[in-house]
C-alpha cells in the first residue's frame, strides 16, 4: 500500500517575521553602534579652554577659533553628502573619523594659535563629512530589511544613546586625566578610540539602496540635490523646522556655560551642566521612539515645556534651575529633530538622501553664524539673560512651525495605499501635513 504525504503549508506569522527582521537589523547596525561609542570618547573636550589659555589664546582668538570650524562646515557638507550618495557612505564616515583623528593629533601638538586653527579646520571637516550620513545609513538599512521606515526613531535613538554614554563618561574622565597627566595628553589619548571606531566601521555591511539604479550624471545630481533643498513644496516646512530646532540645540551646546559664568556658579557645577547636555543628546533619540506628536496632549505638553524652558533662561538666577531648563530643552529638541529626520527621509529617494540631509546641516550652520554673533554681542552689552530672549523667539518659531506641520491637513490629500500596521508613530506624512 502506498502512502501519500503532503507538505504542511507554512503558517504566516507576522509577529515572528517582525522579530526576525528586528534581529537582522540589530546585527547589521551593531558595528555602527560600537563605532559611535568609540567616536564619543573625546577626553580633550572638557579641558580644551584650559589648554587654549596655555598656548596663547585670548577671548578674541577663541571666537576666531569657533568661526573657523563653523565657516568650513557649510562649504563641505553638501559636497560630502553627494560623495556619500555616489560612492560609499561607510567610506565617507571613515574619512570623517580620519579628519577627527588628525584634528586631535594637530591639536595635541599645537603650541600656538596658528597651529591650533589647523586643528579647527580638520574638526570642521569631520563635522561636514559625518553630517547626514549616519541617519541616511540607518534609514536605508531599515528600508532594505523591512521595506518601510518604522523603527527609525528607535534605532537612531539607540545609536545616540551609545554616543551619549561615551560623551558623558569621557567628559567626566577628561578632567581627571588632565589632572593626572596634562591637558595636552588628553588629545593624544583620544586618537586610539577614533582608530577603534574606524575598525568597527570596516566591519559594517553598507546598504546599497542608494546605488540600486543607474547613477545620475554628477551635474544632474548636484542640481537635483540643491533644487530639492531650496525649492518650494512639501519639504520646505520640514527643513525649516529642522533648521530651527538644530539651531537652538547648537546654541545651547555653544553658549550654555555662559549662564554659569554670569551667575558666578561654583566650578563644581560646570561638569554636571555639560554632562547633562550630553545626556540629553543621547536620551533625546530614545525619547523620540516613545512619543507620538500626532496626539494633541503629547504635542501640547512638548510645546509648553519647550516654551517654559526657554523663558526660564531669561529670568532664573538659580544655576540648578538653569541647568535643568537647558537639559530639558535640549532633550526635546533632539527628540523633535529625530522625528523630523524620518519625515525628511520618507520624502526623498535614497540616491539623494545623504546630500539633502547634509544640506539641512549646511543651512543650520549658515543660520547659526549670524545668530551666534548677535547673541554674543547682546550678551556682552546687556547680559546673557537679555540675550536669552533671542532663544525664546527662535523657540517660539520652532514650536509654531511644528504645530502647523502636525495639525494642518490638506483637505484634498490623495489617500495613501494600505500598508502593514506601523510599529511606531511619528509625525504625519507630508501628503497629509504642511507648514
Amino acid at each position: 500500500m502506498t502512502t501519500i504525504t503532503q507538505e504542511a503549508t507554512p503558517v504566516h506569522d507576522p509577529t515572528r517575521e517582525q522579530a526576525e527582521a528586528a534581529a537582522r537589523i540589530r546585527r547589521r547596525l551593531r558595528p555602527l553602534y560600537v563605532a559611535a561609542w568609540f567616536l564619543g570618547i573625546n577626553f580633550w573636550v572638557p579641558v580644551e579652554k584650559l589648554f587654549l589659555s596655555r598656548i596663547g589664546f585670548t577671548a578674541a582668538s577663541i571666537g576666531l577659533l569657533a568661526a573657523t570650524y563653523a565657516a568650513v562646515v557649510p562649504f563641505l557638507e553638501i559636497p560630502s553628502g553627494i560623495l556619500a550618495d555616489r560612492w560609499s557612505r561607510r567610506g565617507v564616515l571613515i574619512l570623517a573619523n580620519l579628519a577627527l583623528a588628525g584634528s586631535a593629533l594637530v591639536g595635541g601638538l599645537s603650541t600656538n594659535v596658528a597651529t591650533y586653527l589647523v586643528a579647527a579646520l580638520l574638526l570642521g571637516a569631520y563635522f561636514a563629512l559625518q553630517s547626514g550620513t549616519l541617519d541616511s545609513i540607518i534609514y536605508d538599512v531599515l528600508a532594505e530589511e523591512t521595506g518601510h521606515s518604522d523603527g527609525f526613531a528607535k534605532e537612531i535613538g539607540r545609536l545616540r544613546l551609545w554616543e551619549g554614554v561615551a560623551l558623558v563618561s569621557s567628559a567626566l574622565a577628561g578632567g581627571g586625566l588632565a589632572a593626572l597627566t596634562s591637558p595636552r595628553m588628553t588629545y593624544f589619548l583620544t586618537i586610539p578610540f577614533v582608530v577603534l571606531s574606524i575598525g568597527a566601521l570596516s566591519r559594517f555591511t553598507e546598504p546599497r539602496l542608494h546605488r540600486a539604479g543607474d547613477a545620475l550624471p554628477l551635474r544632474n545630481q548636484v542640481a537635483t540635490t540643491y533644487r530639492t533643498i531650496v525649492q518650494r513644496g512639501r519639504l520646505r516646512p520640514v527643513i525649516i523646522t529642522m533648521v530651527l530646532s538644530a539651531l537652538l540645540l547648537q546654541m545651547l551646546l555653544e553658549f550654555g556655560p555662559l549662564w554659569m559664568v554670569a551667575l558666578a556658579a561654583p566650578a563644581i557645577l560646570y561638569g554636571p551642566q555639560w554632562a547633562g547636555l550630553m545626556s540629553a543628546v543621547g536620551l533625546g533619540g530614545v525619547l523620540a521612539g516613545r512619543i507620538t506628536l500626532t496626539r494633541p496632549g503629547i504635542l501640547a505638553t512638548v510645546v509648553a515645556v519647550m516654551l517654559a524652558c526657554s523663558l526660564t533662561l531669561t529670568t532664573s538666577h538659580n544655576p540648578i534651575v538653569i541647568i535643568a531648563a537647558q537639559v530639558a530643552l535640549a532633550l526635546l529638541l533632539v527628540a523633535v529633530g529625530t522625528l523630523l529626520t524620518r519625515l525628511l527621509h520618507d520624502e526623498i529617494p535614497s540616491s539623494l538622501r545623504a546630500g539633502v540631509s547634509s544640506g539641512v546641516g549646511t543651512l543650520t550652520w549658515m543660520a547659526f553664524l549670524p545668530f551666534a554673533l548677535a547673541f554674543g554681542f547682546l550678551s556682552k552689552h546687556s547680559g546673557v539673560h537679555a540675550a536669552a530672549w533671542m532663544i525664546v523667539a527662535a523657540n517660539a518659531a520652532t514650536c509654531a512651525c511644528m504645530l502647523r506641520l502636525v495639525l494642518s491637513r490638506r483637505p484634498h490629500a490623495v489617500p495613501r495605499p494600505k500598508s502593514p500596521p506601523r510599529t511606531s508613530d511619528t509625525l504625519p506624512s507630508l501628503a497629509e501635513a504642511q507648514c
